[in-house]
């Protein structure tokens, strides 16, 4: 039985990609995870544990505040795993995983969530950045970042993109082919109930983070005089309350119950943002809801217009706005069918990435 060693970035929190790594991990009978930097609350079943480095102490030292000074350590730390006594290695790339390339000889096949787009996008740069003072650490963390994507690419015995869009980055950026295969989406806890009506809102669901652009969400909303729900929490949610009008509701991070509920019963999903793949609108098709998004990244993997949803043209703040506030104001539900939606949903299951993944490995093992 060959061994298979799985490395991931980090377990600060439990989000899509964390996901991704529990799914390759049940693939194979013989894996073993690691990661330089691991919160026990970041993993979950089916992971147990989790093969850390010296810098989980650095970041618990630290009161656990934020991973992000640890970030120029983690090449080093991912270059010195101990992955020698491995068949292959899969890694799970966001920014630095790449780097575990260096720790083996043994075929290295990257799943990449996206190169750094932090890194290689100086808008998305400006973005996230949050200031002078974050601007400057993420263009010299970005520097660091680009080197060691480029420097582990040709080490790498296969890239498998989680969109198209991704791939293309892949291609643009490292100068690589790569393979697609979305990733997987536990469609089974999200499910539609014929007995919920649908109310008059819509819904925003994700972490509150600049790049999801919940804000754009917002003033649609308010452009469109529509109700919108906004669920989920982070960083930047004070300014999005200050934003906000009487129309937008928000319910912070809730249960999955809630989470659940409130997919069956708004009108649409609203995906504002440019997503690498986007996980949250297949949660709200798996519910037979349908979603508005705009026409880039991810969405133009998972949103079929007029099946499962619409796209609105991807443009200027202000485009956007006027685009997502005219779908918003012309939605019809009856346009959609929520049986329909749902088995497009299903076409993104654990086990159609399962059986994917370990045909596109078999080669290496």
């Amino acid at each position: 039985m060959p061994r298979i060693a799985i490395v991931h970035e980090r377990f600060t929190e439990f989000g899509g990609s964390e996901a991704v790594v529990g799914e390759l991990a049940e693939t194979w009978e013989d894996t073993e995870v690691f990661a330089p930097i691991v919160e026990p609350d970041g993993v979950r079943p089916p992971l147990d544990t989790v093969h850390d480095t010296w810098l989980s102490r650095a970041y618990a030292a630290t009161g656990r505040r934020s991973h992000a000074p640890l970030l120029p350590f983690v090449p080093r730390a991912l270059r010195k795993l101990p992955l020698d006594r491995f068949d292959a290695v899969l890694v799970s790339h966001h920014a630095f995983a790449t780097q575990a390339a260096f720790a083996t000889d043994a075929p290295v096949i990257a799943y990449v969530h996206s190169p750094a787009r932090w890194a290689w996008d100086k808008d998305f740069r400006a973005q996230e950045a949050g200031g002078r003072a974050g601007q400057l650490a993420l263009t010299a963390l970005g520097r660091l970042a680009r080197r060691s994507e480029l420097r582990a690419a040709p080490r790498l015995s296969h890239v498998i993109a989680n969109s198209r869009a991704v791939a293309e980055r892949v291609g643009d950026w490292w100068g690589l082919p790569a393979t697609v295969i979305y990733p997987p989406v536990g469609i089974d806890r999200f499910t539609p109930d014929p007995t919920v009506s649908r109310d008059d809102f819509f819904l925003f669901a994700g972490r509150l983070v600049p790049y999801k652009r919940a804000d754009l969400a917002i003033r649609a909303a308010q452009r469109a005089g529509c109700r919108l729900v906004v669920l989920g929490d982070g960083r930047f949610r004070a300014h999005l309350e200050a934003l906000a009008g009487p129309e937008t509701t928000f319910l912070g991070a809730t249960s999955h119950e809630v989470l659940l509920d409130t997919y069956r019963r708004c009108q649409a999903l609203l995906m504002p943002g440019v997503e690498d793949f986007g996980i949250v609108p297949v949660e709200a098709m798996a519910c037979g809801t349908p979603v508005l998004a705009v026409d880039r990244g991810g969405s133009l993997d998972t949103v079929v217009p007029g099946v499962t949803g619409e796209h609105v043209p991807y443009g200027s703040d202000e485009a956007v706005i006027d685009a997502l506030a005219g779908a918003m104001s012309r939605f019809t539900p009856a346009t959609f069918n929520a049986s329909t939606i749902r088995a497009h949903a299903e076409t993104f299951s654990s086990k159609a990435f399962r059986t994917q993944i370990a045909a596109t490995v078999a080669p290496y093992l």
